[in-house]
């Protein structure tokens, strides 16, 4: 079992376009919605492989409840927590030419209490799985420290932990010594 933990877990939507044009209306030619998220999608690389995994991650507004459902569909386990704020929606315009342009929301602000219940949520899910992995950015209101804590805690319990984030808080989770980093 890998659970993983997402902060700021998004909805991408693509939307297929012919050309790129600022400044005009533009006809799309197809779109698609994914649970997005660095932790969500190893998550669903993990399900899509047959491998046991729960994704952690906060749950708020109706983009929320529509993760969870792309979640299920794609059929990943899940723990939600949920958060006062609403999951966030980044869009990708992608043009035949492979050109791509990025449209990310910044995600909820989380109070310290959900940040503390994803924390609680991740380590009750964890008991007994191979890893644990932080994973993406950290939403507003979340502290630099999120990572570290995990990884103190994580190892307090006997467990392994990867993070895979960047920034401040990947510096803060390197000084708490995970087993595994992607930077």
């Amino acid at each position: 079992m890998i659970v993983t933990l997402t902060p700021n877990p998004s909805i991408d939507r693509a939307v297929f376009i012919d050309v790129l044009r600022h400044g005009e209306v533009h006809r799309a030619t197809g779109s698609q919605l994914d649970p997005g998220g660095k932790g969500v999608n190893v998550s669903r690389a993990l399900a899509a492989q047959g491998a046991a995994t729960t994704a952690v991650l906060p749950i708020g507004g109706p983009e929320g409840h529509l993760l969870e459902d792309l979640l299920d569909t794609a059929g990943v386990g899940h723990a939600s927590v949920l958060v006062r704020g609403t999951v966030r929606m980044n869009i990708s315009v992608l043009e035949p030419d492979g050109t791509t342009t990025k449209l990310n929301e910044p995600g909820p602000d989380l109070a310290t209490a959900e940040v503390e219940a994803l924390l609680e949520t991740t380590l009750e899910r964890s008991v007994g799985a191979d890893w644990v992995v932080g994973c993406g950015s950290l939403p507003p209101g979340a502290p630099t420290d999120l990572y570290a804590v995990l990884v103190a805690r994580v190892r307090g319990r006997g467990g392994r932990v990867a993070i895979d984030s960047s920034g401040a808080p990947f510096a803060a989770a390197v000084a708490a010594k995970p087993h595994l980093i992607k930077p």
